[in-house]
C-alpha cells in the first residue's frame, strides 16, 4: 500500500472557495476591463469589515465570565447597524470613536487572520433581500402547480411562504458568504469622523482605500 500517497490525499483540502489573501486583487487584474469591477470588489470587503466591526463591538459589551468559562458566543448589539459604500461604511448607534477604532483595527486582523465567519451577520441586509425575493418566487411557482381553485391556491400560498421562512435564513448566509461579503485583503483603513449619511442621518463613517 502506498501510504505517502494516502498522507498526501488527506490533506488536501476541498475548500476550493476559501477566501486567499490576493484573490480579489488577481481577479481586478485578469478582469481590469469591466467597469466598476473595482467599487464592487471594495464594496463587497467593505461589507465584511462592517459586520465584523460590529461583532467586534458587540464582543466588548460582553459580562464578565470567570476563568475557565467558555467564551466563544458572539455577542450581538442589536443597537449598532452599519451601511457600507465603496469608499467605507457608516455606523450607526451609540459607540464611543476611539472604541470603534480598536474594534475596526481588531475586526480586520481577525478576519485576515482566518475568523471568516465575522464577515457573516443574521440582521444584515441580504438576508432580508433574499427572503423577500424567495418568498414571492416561490408564492408565483407553487400556484401554478396546484388546480386553480382558491381552497388549493390558498394552500399552495402558505406551503410557499412556510418554505421561503425556513430556507431563507440559511441561503441568506450563504449569499453573505459567497456573493455580498469578501474578506477584506486588500482595504486600508484612513480615517474614521462623524458625518451623516446619504439621509442627512449622523453617524461615524469609516473610510477605506484599495491597496494591492
Amino acid at each position: 500500500m502506498n501510504t505517502a500517497y494516502l498522507d498526501e490525499s488527506s490533506s488536501f483540502s476541498f475548500d476550493f472557495l476559501a477566501p486567499h489573501p490576493s484573490q480579489d486583487a488577481d481577479l481586478l487584474q485578469q478582469l481590469s476591463f469591466i467597469p466598476g469591477l473595482k467599487e464592487i470588489l471594495m464594496l463587497r470587503q467593505v461589507h465584511a469589515l462592517e459586520h465584523a466591526t460590529v461583532w467586534v463591538l458587540g464582543d466588548n459589551k460582553k459580562p464578565y465570565s470567570p476563568p475557565g468559562t467558555s467564551t466563544n458566543t458572539q455577542l450581538d448589539d442589536e443597537l449598532l447597524g452599519g451601511l457600507s459604500t465603496e469608499q467605507g461604511f457608516f455606523l450607526y448607534g451609540d459607540v464611543n470613536i476611539n472604541d470603534l477604532r480598536r474594534a475596526v483595527t481588531l475586526a480586520k486582523h481577525r478576519l485576515t487572520s482566518g475568523e471568516w465567519d465575522l464577515a457573516i451577520h443574521p440582521r444584515c441586509g441580504t438576508n432580508v433581500s433574499v427572503a423577500m425575493l424567495l418568498t414571492a418566487g416561490l408564492s408565483v411557482t407553487v400556484p401554478f402547480l396546484l388546480p386553480f381553485r382558491p381552497i388549493e391556491q390558498l394552500i399552495g400560498l402558505g406551503l410557499a411562504a412556510t418554505a421561503a421562512a425556513g430556507i431563507a435564513p440559511d441561503l441568506g448566509m450563504l449569499t453573505q458568504r459567497y456573493i455580498t461579503t469578501s474578506i477584506p485583503f486588500n482595504l486600508a483603513v484612513e480615517n474614521i469622523t462623524i458625518a451623516r449619511d446619504f439621509w442627512g442621518k449622523e453617524s461615524h463613517f469609516v473610510k477605506v482605500s484599495w491597496e494591492n
